[in-house]
C-alpha cells in the first residue's frame, strides 16, 4: 500500500484508515468519484468526474451527492480518531476540483452517536433485493429525521396516501412492479445549488448510516435525471424544498459488499488539471 503523509499529529496508518472509510460511501454505478489530497494542514476532497459515466448526471448533482456522502465519513472517521474536523465547501480560492477542505478544529473524544455511526460505515450496503413489509418503529423514523436535520436538510417519508401518485414513477425507478417499502424517504434542501447538494450528500449518508445502525437496510433510486420524478416530488411536497435524493429503507437480508479501490488509489499528490466546476 502506497505510504500517506501525517496530518492532524495523526500517523500515516491513521490517515489510510480515514481515507479507506470517505471510499466506502456510496456513489452511482460504484463509480467512487473522489480523490484526497493530503497536506500538512488540510485534506482536501476533489471531484473526479472521469469516474462517472458521462450521461445520466445532469449538472453533476450525482457527482456532489456522492462526495459529500464521502465528507460524511471522512468527518466521522476523522471524529473516530479524536480529531473535531472543520470543513469549508467549495473554498474561493482552490482548483475548480475542490469540493472541501476539512481542517482540524483540536481535539475531541467522538459521543456515542458518532461511534455507531462510524462502526456502521463498513455495514452500510446498497440493497438489490425486495424489502420485507415489516412496520419501521416511529422510534426510528424520528432518528432518521434527526440524521437529515443534523446536516440542514429535511427527510420527509412519504404517506401512504402518497404512494399512488408516486407509483408509476416508483415502478419506473425500480423497473419492476414491487410495492413501496415500509418507508419511501425523499431527502430535501432549502437550496437547490452546488453547495446544497453537497450538504445533500452528508445528509443523505448520515440518514442510510442511521438506517444501518439501526438493523435496516436502504436502496436509492435515480433521481437527477429523472425531470418526472422530479415533478412529481414537487407536487407532493410545494416549491420550497428542493429534492436531492431518495430511498426505499426497511428490513431485507444482508447485501454483499461491492470492490472498493485501494485507499492508495484515491490518494493524489497533485492538483488536477481541470476545467470542472
Amino acid at each position: 500500500m502506497r505510504r500517506f503523509p501525517a496530518v492532524f499529529d495523526l500517523v500515516p496508518d491513521q490517515v489510510a484508515q480515514i481515507v479507506q472509510q470517505a471510499g466506502l460511501a456510496p456513489s452511482p454505478r460504484n463509480s467512487q468519484p473522489w480523490r484526497f489530497r493530503v497536506l500538512p494542514n488540510v485534506i482536501e476532497l476533489h471531484a473526479a468526474p472521469a469516474q462517472l459515466l458521462p450521461t445520466g448526471d445532469p449538472g453533476d448533482h450525482d457527482l456532489r451527492l456522492a462526495c459529500g456522502a464521502a465528507l460524511l465519513n471522512l468527518r466521522l472517521a476523522l471524529a473516530h480518531a479524536g480529531v473535531r474536523p472543520v470543513v469549508t465547501l467549495l473554498p474561493r480560492l482552490s482548483s475548480p476540483t475542490v469540493l472541501a477542505e476539512i481542517r482540524s478544529g483540536g481535539h475531541q473524544r467522538p459521543d456515542a452517536e458518532q461511534i455507531a455511526l462510524y462502526e456502521a460505515i463498513p455495514e452500510r450496503r446498497t440493497q438489490r433485493r425486495p424489502l420485507q413489509t415489516t412496520a419501521v418503529a416511529v422510534s426510528v423514523q424520528h432518528d432518521l429525521r434527526i440524521a437529515a436535520r443534523a446536516e440542514g436538510a429535511w427527510l420527509h417519508l412519504v404517506r401512504p396516501a402518497e404512494h399512488d401518485e408516486l407509483a408509476g414513477s416508483l415502478r419506473h425507478a425500480l423497473q419492476s412492479d414491487a410495492e413501496p417499502a415500509p418507508l419511501l424517504a425523499v431527502l430535501c434542501t432549502t437550496g437547490s445549488d452546488a453547495k446544497s447538494e453537497l450538504e445533500a450528500g452528508q445528509a443523505w449518508q448520515r440518514v442510510w448510516l442511521t438506517a444501518t445502525s439501526r438493523g435496516l437496510a436502504a436502496t436509492p433510486l435515480p433521481l437527477a435525471g429523472d425531470q418526472d420524478i422530479r415533478r412529481t416530488l414537487s407536487r407532493l411536497l410545494g416549491d420550497a424544498p428542493h429534492p436531492q435524493a431518495w430511498l426505499l429503507i426497511g428490513y431485507g437480508e444482508p447485501a454483499p459488499a461491492t470492490p472498493r479501490r485501494d485507499p492508495g488509489e484515491l490518494l493524489i499528490d497533485a492538483i488536477p488539471n481541470s476545467d470542472h466546476g
